[in-house]
């Protein structure tokens, strides 16, 4: 924690006096269009079609004391739409375009302090994406348990300390409340000092005394193929509502432009059912467009024994990225 403070004063410090030179601005976004059908009892969709459109604004420049500054704002369709709202104030928040914006602040030898007005990520939910979530990445998820930890606020901190050693890097994160309720921490750490390997941990305290979070993922590529794994568990003291999840996928990288992949996830929540999910996706990329068949059985979707749980569903989409 010494080294998380001297950063953060030092950054701060340094921020004193300054002048701004011309940054740059950029400009990223994506488009994709979706057919998914779901056959089941919980939640038998049929065929639904869908749309999902993204564009992302970046702009940085340097200060004349060496700093870096960079702007993140991330405008989409506000796929919350569907959200219902009790107030004029929730139905602005449901119809925002706006889905993230971020300022940071860098240098080689402090590190970097990112202040997220919203949609920030912390150091554990920066490791929530399960070892095999993105085979399902083309389902809208409606129905199903995901889970469940300390990861995403508005006004929200996080400070990257700068390398220490080759290969490891770790993230400090800062949720401040404005109530009586204690304010949100995190911490974690990536080590990808071997070649194809990647090992993550992270561990936070939610709003509430009695919550917890800790999240591990591990990856190894060998030539085409790639393995990874990941355990999250969240625990709430004196309650049920404690979850587990365990990821595994492998993933073959047939050649520059099909890739496959397999994955299985097992959710443990309170004292329900487990969540049992398989899949298995196979994606085309041309240039800046990919094309993507995925399939997916889940067995007890939402935590319960009947058969009205079981659910099947497959999903075709075309994104294009430019």
């Amino acid at each position: 924690m010494n080294i998380k403070k001297i950063g953060l004063s030092a950054l701060a410090g340094s921020l004193v006096a300054f002048s701004a030179n011309a940054g740059e601005m950029s400009v990223a976004g994506s488009a994709s269009l979706n057919i998914e059908h779901t056959n089941g009892g919980h939640g038998n969709s049929g065929k639904t079609f869908s749309m999902g459109n993204q564009l992302t604004f970046s702009g940085s420049g340097e200060l004349d004391n060496g700093l870096n500054v960079s702007l993140s704002f991330v405008l989409d369709q506000g796929d919350d739409k569907t959200t219902v709202v009790t107030s004029a104030t929730a139905a602005r928040q449901a119809n925002s375009p706006f889905d993230s914006h971020s300022v940071t602040i860098s240098s080689d030898g402090l590190g970097s302090l990112t202040f997220a007005g919203e949609g920030g990520s912390s150091a554990t939910s920066a490791l929530d994406g399960t070892a095999a979530g993105d085979i399902w990445d083309n389902f809208d998820g409606s129905g199903d348990i995901t889970p469940t930890g300390i990861g995403t606020g508005n006004n929200m901190f996080n400070y990257s300390l700068p390398s220490f050693a080759d290969g490891l890097s770790a993230n400090v994160s800062y949720l401040p409340t404005g109530s009586a309720a204690e304010s949100a921490v995190g911490f974690s750490a990536t080590y990808t000092g071997v070649d194809g390997l990647s090992v993550s941990y992270g561990s936070g305290d939610g709003t509430n005394s009695n919550t917890d979070a800790t999240a591990m993922k591990a990856s190894y590529a060998y030539g085409p193929v790639t393995i990874a794994y990941s355990n999250y568990e969240y625990d709430t003291s004196g309650t049920s509502a404690d979850n587990e999840t365990s990821s595994f996928k492998i993933s073959y990288t047939v050649s520059d432009e099909i890739s496959i992949s397999y994955g299985e996830e097992t959710i443990e929540e309170g004292t329900g059912e487990d969540v049992e999910t398989r899949g298995i996706s196979a994606s085309y990329t041309a240039g800046g467009m990919t094309i993507t068949a995925a399939s997916q059985d889940i067995e007890n979707s939402a935590g319960g024994t009947a058969a009205t749980q079981d659910r099947e569903r497959w999903a075709l989409s075309a994104s294009f990225a430019f």
